[in-house]
C-alpha cells in the first residue's frame, strides 16, 4: 500500500516560526495605522449562512463561494433531477465560508445597528477564502486586512483611506502606486458607447486588461454581444495620456452628454484635490486610471487599488464607494468606503525585499540561560522571572544537557545572547553572558545583564 503524501491543500500554505515573525510584523504595521486612524476592531464567524453570500459577488463571485455541506444526510429529501446547480448547492449547503471581509461587515452593522455610534469605522483583520485556481499571488485560503467606514458620504473618508494606505506603505518601505478610478465615470462611458445595460459586463473585461492586455478585452467585450462600433468608441478612453489633470480635462469633454460621468469626474476631481499641496502629497505615486474596474458589483463611486512598483504581483490593496450594500439586509441609504490590504501578496514581496535584513524584526528572544543542574535552574529562574516582568524575552533550556547541544540551540535559533550561571557566578550573585555575535563574553551583575542584552 502506498503512503499517502502529506502535503497541506493546494492553494493553502504553512508558516514557520520565523516567517509568523515577519507576518506579525506587517500585521502590527497595519493595525497600529488603523487603530491611528480611528477604527475599531471587530470579527465576524469563518462561516455565513450561503444564502447571504450568493449573489454579492457576480457570477464568477458565486462560483468560487466555499460551500459546506449540511451536517447528517444532506441529501435526504432532496430532488437532484429537477435543480439547478444553484438550487442544489441551497438544498444541501446551507452555510459558505466567507469570500471577503466586507459582506459579513454589511451583515454585522444591520444586526448590531443599534449598539453602533455612527459614522462607524471598523477595522478586521482575518482569513477569507476563495475556490479560485492557485498560481504567484493568489491563493485559496488568505488573509485580508479590511478598514470601512459606513455611515457618511463624505469624501473626505475616501482621502483619509489613501492617506492611511500611504502611511502603511511608508513604514514598510515599499515603493507602490495607488490607482483611482470611479464607477459613475465608468457607468458614463457605458452611456456613451450606447451599451449602459452592458455595465457589468464592460467593468468585468476591463478588470483584466492588466492581465490579458487591451485586444483581448475588446474580443471578450465583442464576445458579450457588445457592437464593434461601440467597441471602437471606447478606444480613445482606455488609452487616455497625460497627467491626472490633462485625464481629467479629456474626460470632461468626452463624457460631458452623461450626468452620471460628470458626476464621477467632480467626485474624482475633489480626490485629487486634497493632495494638491506638498503638506498632504502621499509619498506614493496617485494615478488616474480610467481602465480600473475593481469587479465587484458592490462598487457604485471611487475605487482605488494598489500595485508593487519593486515586483510585479498584481494588486496588493483596493477598494472603494458601495452606497447601498446594506439595504439588501434591510437597511437601505447606509453609504459606506473601504480598503483591503491583500496581506499574502504584500508578506511575499516584502519578505523577498527584506531577505537580508530582517533579524531585529524576526528576534524576540534576546536571552537563553544554560541548564547546569537543579540549584543552577533555581538561580537561573529567579533572574528570568525578571526579565519577563521587564519585558525581556528569554528563556532556560529545560534539560541539563551538554553545553554544545545547549549552545547549538541558541545557534539555530538566533538567540544573540546566552547566560551561564554555575557555582561561582551564584556565590558572587552574578551572571556570565556571552554574545553569540561576537563571541566575547562578560561576568556582571542583574543590572549590568539587562544593559547589555537590550542594548541596540
Amino acid at each position: 500500500m502506498n503512503k499517502e503524501k502529506i502535503s497541506v491543500p493546494r492553494g493553502t500554505r504553512d508558516f514557520l516560526p520565523h516567517e509568523m515573525m515577519r507576518r506579525n510584523y506587517i500585521f502590527g504595521v497595519i493595525r497600529d495605522t488603523f487603530e491611528n486612524y480611528g477604527y475599531l476592531p471587530i470579527e465576524t464567524p469563518a462561516m455565513e449562512n450561503l444564502s447571504l453570500l450568493l449573489g454579492k459577488y457576480g457570477e464568477e463571485g458565486d462560483r468560487l463561494l466555499f460551500k459546506i455541506l449540511n451536517s447528517g444526510n444532506f441529501m435526504s429529501g432532496v430532488d437532484t433531477l429537477n435543480l439547478t446547480a444553484s438550487q442544489l448547492a441551497l438544498a444541501v449547503c446551507e452555510k459558505g465560508l466567507r469570500y471577503d471581509l466586507t459582506v459579513p461587515f454589511a451583515r454585522f452593522v444591520v444586526q448590531h445597528r443599534q449598539e453602533l455610534t455612527f459614522p462607524f469605522k471598523r477595522y478586521q483583520i482575518q482569513p477569507v477564502w476563495r475556490a479560485d485556481r492557485p498560481q504567484k499571488g493568489r491563493y485559496r485560503e488568505f488573509y485580508q486586512c479590511d478598514a470601512d467606514v459606513i455611515g457618511s458620504n463624505s469624501l473626505l473618508n475616501e482621502a483619509e483611506l489613501v492617506m492611511m494606505t500611504d502611511t502603511v506603505f511608508s513604514r514598510l518601505k515599499m515603493d507602490v502606486r495607488i490607482k483611482i478610478n470611479n464607477r459613475k465615470i465608468l457607468a458614463g462611458i457605458a452611456q456613451l458607447i450606447g451599451c449602459e445595460d452592458k455595465l457589468t459586463d464592460i467593468t468585468l473585461a476591463l478588470d483584466k486588461i492588466d492581465k490579458i492586455g487591451l485586444d483581448k478585452v475588446n474580443e471578450e467585450l465583442l464576445s458579450k454581444d457588445i457592437p464593434a462600433t461601440a467597441i471602437d468608441t471606447l478606444q480613445p478612453v482606455l488609452l487616455l495620456q497625460g497627467t491626472n489633470e490633462e485625464k481629467i480635462k479629456q474626460l470632461k469633454t468626452i463624457l460631458q452628454h452623461s450626468p452620471t460621468g460628470l458626476k464621477g469626474i467632480e467626485e474624482t476631481e475633489t480626490l485629487f484635490g486634497f493632495f494638491a499641496t506638498k503638506d498632504l502629497a502621499p509619498l506614493a505615486r496617485m494615478e488616474l486610471d480610467v481602465t480600473l474596474a475593481r469587479g465587484l458589483n458592490y462598487y457604485t463611486g471611487l475605487i482605488f487599488e494598489v500595485e508593487s512598483l519593486q515586483t510585479a504581483m498584481g494588486s496588493i490593496a483596493g477598494g472603494g464607494r458601495y452606497d447601498n450594500l446594506t439595504a439588501v439586509f434591510g437597511l437601505p441609504d447606509m453609504s459606506g468606503v473601504g480598503i483591503s490590504f491583500g496581506i499574502e501578496r504584500i508578506y511575499d514581496i516584502w519578505s523577498k525585499l527584506n531577505e537580508d535584513n530582517t533579524h531585529a524584526i524576526n528576534q524576540k528572544l534576546l536571552a537563553l540561560f544554560i541548564n547546569f543542574g537543579q540549584e543552577e535552574v533555581l538561580y537561573c529562574l529567579k533572574a528570568l522571572k525578571r526579565l519577563r516582568e521587564a519585558n525581556i524575552s528569554a528563556e532556560l533550556f529545560p534539560e541539563e544537557a551538554k553545553l554544545q547541544k545547549q549552545m547549538k540551540y541558541a545557534n539555530d535559533k538566533q538567540i544573540p545572547y546566552v547566560i551561564l550561571a554555575g557555582e561561582n557566578e551564584i556565590k558572587q550573585q552574578q551572571y556570565t553572558v556571552k554574545n553569540m555575535r561576537t563571541g566575547l563574553q562578560k561576568t556582571v551583575s542583574f543590572d549590568e545583564l539587562i544593559t547589555i542584552i537590550t542594548e541596540k
